[in-house]
């Protein structure tokens, strides 16, 4: 019987090695794995190269991940927000590493390892710094009806963390709106993808047409709560 369900976030995340490539969900503070991200500063994998559109909000989430000292580089679109100290303290005193890339490509780079495609040419980029390697060298470009292209290479991850709303046993998921962003493509491009959830489904009650991400792509899925907030309700999942 396939049974991906995790009875906790230390379970779920039993097996993270050091120095892996962690993709981490979430767009902005919409869906992040907050949990899942606590789980892994308590599981104690570092050297880690982390994949997020942002580099990290306020003190919490992927922000906390990179004050705990774990991350040795991060790859993302939007490095510098008005939240962002931490990132930007570690990266001015020399302790992290940032690869820029933008958005379009962060997402297609994504979805090109999923989908088992070696490189793209895209126009993004061209004639910037962007269109350099780490060490200072060109990327390959060609010209494409007219029009100048960079080529660009996926981005494969060992893990991948991403938040999702309902799940059931074979870990078929859905999404609450905003909270959706990168973590479809995120669940294909790794080797291995925990998911967190906030309600577990009996095996059939989710709507096919509805699963945005097959188990197929997805490990270990765990129940996590929703957080109750000052109001007496609750922090919905986005």
């Amino acid at each position: 019987m396939i049974d991906k369900i995790a009875d906790s976030v230390a379970e779920a995340l039993a097996g993270v090695q050091d120095g892996a490539t962690v993709l981490i969900g979430g767009f902005g503070t919409a869906g992040i794995p907050d949990e899942l991200i606590d789980g892994l500063i308590a599981q104690g994998a570092k050297d880690l190269t982390v994949v997020n559109n942002n580099a990290g909000n306020g003190e919490t989430g992927l922000a906390a991940l990179l004050k705990a000292g774990r991350v040795r580089k991060i790859i993302c679109s939007f490095p510098r927000q008005a939240d962002s100290q931490v990132f930007d303290g570690l990266y001015r005193a020399g302790k992290v590493e940032l690869e820029l890339v933008p958005q379009g490509n962060l997402a297609e780079r994504l979805r090109a390892a999923g989908a088992g495609i070696g490189a793209f040419f895209t126009p993004t980029g061209f004639g910037t710094e962007l269109a350099k390697n780490a060490d200072g060298s060109p990327k390959e470009t060609r010209r494409i009806d007219g029009r100048d292209h960079v080529l660009e290479y996926p981005i494969h991850g060992d893990v991948a963390l991403i938040k999702a709303e309902r799940g059931d046993r074979w870990g078929n998921l859905t999404y609450r709106k905003a909270a959706r962003n990168f973590g479809p493509v995120m669940a294909t491009a790794a080797k291995f993808t925990v998911a967190s959830v906030h309600e577990l489904a009996e095996l059939g009650a989710l709507d096919p047409e509805s699963i945005v991400t097959p188990g197929i792509f997805v490990r270990r899925i765990v129940r996590v709560p929703r957080v109750a907030t000052q109001a007496g309700g609750f922090r919905a999942a986005a």
